[in-house]
Order: C-alpha cells, then structure tokens, then sequence
C-alpha cells in the first residue's frame, strides 16, 4: 500500500497537537479524545507511519485536525502572522529607501551572486547523507574519517561497518552526496524553491502576490517535490482552499522550515533593503506557514540583503535580521540565546549540545525555530567564514541540509566571489544542478547568477 510522507491525517493529527501547546492553542482535551479512541502519537523522524489506520480513526483525525486549526491562541497578540501587526511589534524595523528605491553602496556583482548560489548547493550538498540522523550518529560517522570536526564533505571509506549498519546515511541521498559519488549538484528542495522564486520575480515583479507564488507552484512545482507544510498548502490548492487559509488548514507544519528555505532571492535581489527583503518573503511565507515560521523567513532574507550590500560583518547582518521580527516571539528569543552562547564558548559542540538541551524536546528536527538558532550560531561562532559556517551548521544536526545550504549562501555571499570558496567543496559541483524545475535542470550556477542579477535590477513587468 502507497504510503505518502506528510499527508495521512492519522499522521499529522500527532504534529498538530504538539503545535498547537507550542503556539498558544490549548490542545488538552482534543488530545485526550484521541488517545481515548485509540490514536497514535505522530511518526519520530518520517513523514509516513508504517501502517494504515483504521477508517474511523482517520475520520476522527481529519474531524480533530479541523477542530485543532482554529482553536483561539493566547500568543495571538505576541506572534501575529500579518505584516502591518508585525511591523507595530518591531520597534527597530529597518527605514526603507523612497521608492524608487535607491541602489546599495556596493550592489553584488554576478561575481558576488555565483558565489551565493555555489555556496548554498555546497552547503546543502554537505548535509544531505546525514539528514534526519540523530546529533550521535553525525558524529560517529564522520570522526573515523578523521573529518570531526568536519572540514569536508562526509565520505563512507573508513567508517566501520557496524556504525554504517547502526547510523545508515540518507538512503534518498547517499548515492550522490558523499564525497566518492558527487557528480554536479543532485535535486533538493533546498535549491528548487530559489529557481521558483527566480521564476515568480520573472513573471511577476516584486510586487508578486501570494496568490502568483500558489499559481506558479501548480503551473511549475510536482507535487512529489513537496515536502511538509508545502505539500499542505499544495493539497490544500488543489481542493479549492485559498491563500492564506492554505497555510492553516490541517497543517501541523505551519511553523516549519519550509518558509527559511525559499528566502534567499528575496535577500539576493534586495540589497541594502532588508525591509523589502523582510516583505518578500512574507508574501511568500504565508502562503505555506504562520507566525514563527514565518519569521524564520523574514528573518533570513533580510540579513541575506544586509549581507548582499558588501558592507557589513556578519554579526551586523544578523542583528538586521532580529529587526524584522517580534522581539519577544520564541523565534527572535531562540537566536538571541544562540548567538549569546556563540559569543561565549569556545567549543562549538558545546553550543549545539546546549542548543539540544533547550530545544529538541520540545521541536521536531524540522522546526523553523531550532534550525534557525543553529544557523544563527553557526554564522557567528565561524565570524561569517564560509567553510567554518556550513561544518558548524552541519555538525549541529536537525535538517542538516537545510541549514547547510542557507549558512552556505550566506556565508559565500559574504566571501564574495567563486574563487574565494575552496574548490574541495565547489568543483565536485561541475557549474551542473539537477533539478524537475522545468527548463533549469542542467543550468550552471554562472548561469544562474546572471538571472539573478537581472532581476534585481529589472522594472516591473507590464500589466
């Protein structure tokens, strides 16, 4: 039997009742009702639980999931999910330029935004074996290679095999991600989304809506390609459900990473605008996710535009960032603390095992607000350097590729050009990425860069 990762309700009604005692929504009662009837906890790591429920559990489940989404939540006014209400929470919002908008002191030059593009995919390259092994198991299997701490992509030669039968890497991505079997970059949503957004800035502009990025994934997005709260959204498109209700309707995964994932061209085409960034990604944002998972977004494309300015440290980048969002939002508390314990200690396992301590019992290992810490640690504790951030962001675990590839965009953005990254993590790329986006599979990132720049400078389309 077909069992699709990220969609049965019996699966999923696991994940919302744990978000929803995560975002302020009181879900006691509702979960009692299912664990009386007989209801499973959600799956630890998958997207699919081994077995089928039973037809009257998955009515219950779908009837809960309905019930769960609106139920009132006592942080509704702390962690609002529209733009005008988070703005009044931001008291340091960053000025934007009159429009038209005045371009950056030190715009990046393709040079610059090859670099970005190289360093995501290298960054996300590096992650992909290890995604959703636990924190134990990334590290017994890289120190045997003498890569821990790492400096280079993960290789099996030299693991023994009990450790490789213990800790099996990603089954979906051992066969093109470890350092023997790298051929050009491999598919990953963590790069198809970016030629999406490429695609809607195209076609649409800046001023895109919500509504062109939902049309754009049905016209130019598989479905299969989907993963968590996109696969939500993209389900809920399909049965009649409009934006932003997609991003609400059975869907646990409404503060997930999936937002963090897509920012990086509304930072790239933005530069010296973290405001505009900060609003492009939540145009985008809600068509698929809520308040912190939103955030995470924003977050991200407006240190990206500080960054892309050529003009700032890391550590300025990054407090640009925090001006985007809620102060007192658990997102913009989770980076504060990360960056604070990046300031503080020496050892970086010790900052991940901390970062562990706070979050992982409360967060799966895909939950924006984690990841989005990590990330922000990583950056600080290597000072923006980019072969130190993405082995710091991969080291931590959680979605190991994710955070790769977002530290590594960041982190190359910052270094400036190609020839500044080490060619041990950019030539097994081969200028190739793979990809079912149509007309970009086989693209080189030289390619890729010259688009980008285009778009950042283009006048809207024409109605």
């Amino acid at each position: 039997m077909l069992r699709l990762t990220w969609v049965q309700p019996e699966d999923l009604l696991g994940h919302e009742l744990r978000q929803a005692a995560q975002d302020g929504r009181e879900p006691s009662a509702i979960e009692a009702r299912w664990r009386a009837a007989g209801g499973r906890e959600a799956p630890l790591r998958a997207g699919a639980s081994p077995e089928p429920a039973s037809r009257y559990l998955r009515t219950l489940a779908e009837d809960l999931l309905d019930e769960l989404a609106y139920l009132p939540s006592k942080l509704k006014e702390q962690e609002p999910t529209d733009l005008a209400s988070i703005k009044t929470l931001c008291p340091n919002w960053p000025h934007q330029p009159a429009q038209p908008a005045q371009p950056a002191t030190n715009p990046p030059t393709q040079a610059h935004l090859e670099a970005a593009w190289l360093g995501r995919a290298a960054g996300c390259l590096l992650g992909k074996p290890v995604e959703k092994l636990p924190l134990n198991a990334i590290r017994q299997l890289a120190k045997p290679t003498g890569n821990w701490p790492l400096n280079t992509y993960f290789t099996a030669k030299g693991v023994p095999q009990c450790l490789l039968t213990a800790h099996p890497w990603n089954r979906g991505s051992a066969h093109t991600s470890l350092a023997e079997n790298i051929d050009g970059m491999p598919e990953d949503d963590d790069l198809n989304y970016p030629l999406l957004n490429l695609l809607l800035l195209q076609r649409h502009g800046k001023s895109f809506t919500t509504t062109d990025v939902a049309t754009l994934w049905l016209d130019e997005l598989p479905a299969g390609r989907t993963f968590t709260a996109e696969r939500i959204a993209y389900r809920n498109l399909l049965t009649g459900i409009n934006p932003p209700h997609t991003a609400r309707r059975r869907n646990p995964f409404r503060e997930w990473i999936g937002a963090l994932i897509r920012a990086d061209v509304h930072g790239w085409t933005n530069p010296g605008n973290p405001a505009a960034a900060a609003e492009q990604a939540h145009r985008d944002a809600t068509l698929t996710h809520t308040a912190n998972g939103v955030y995470a977004a924003m977050f991200t494309a407006a240190t990206i535009a500080e960054a892309a300015t050529g003009n700032h440290d890391i550590h300025t980048c990054l407090r640009t960032g925090l001006t985007v969002i809620p102060p007192t939002s658990r997102l913009s508390l989770a980076v504060t603390h990360a960056i604070q314990l990046a300031q503080t200690h020496e050892n970086f396992d010790t900052i991940v095992d901390e970062l562990h301590a706070t979050h992982a019992h409360i967060h799966h290992w895909v939950h924006a607000i984690p990841n989005t810490a990590l990330i922000a640690a990583a950056l600080t504790h290597a000072n923006g350097d980019f072969t130190g951030s993405i082995c710091r962001a991969v080291s931590g675990g959680w979605d190991t590729d994710s955070n790769g590839a977002t530290t590594g965009g960041i982190a190359a953005l910052l270094a400036g050009t190609p020839t500044a990254l080490p060619d041990r993590w950019t030539a097994p790329l081969k200028n190739r990425l793979a990809t079912s986006v149509a007309d970009f599979n086989g693209t080189g990132f030289d390619t890729l860069a010259q688009l980008t720049h285009t778009v950042t400078h283009a006048e809207a389309p024409r109605p």
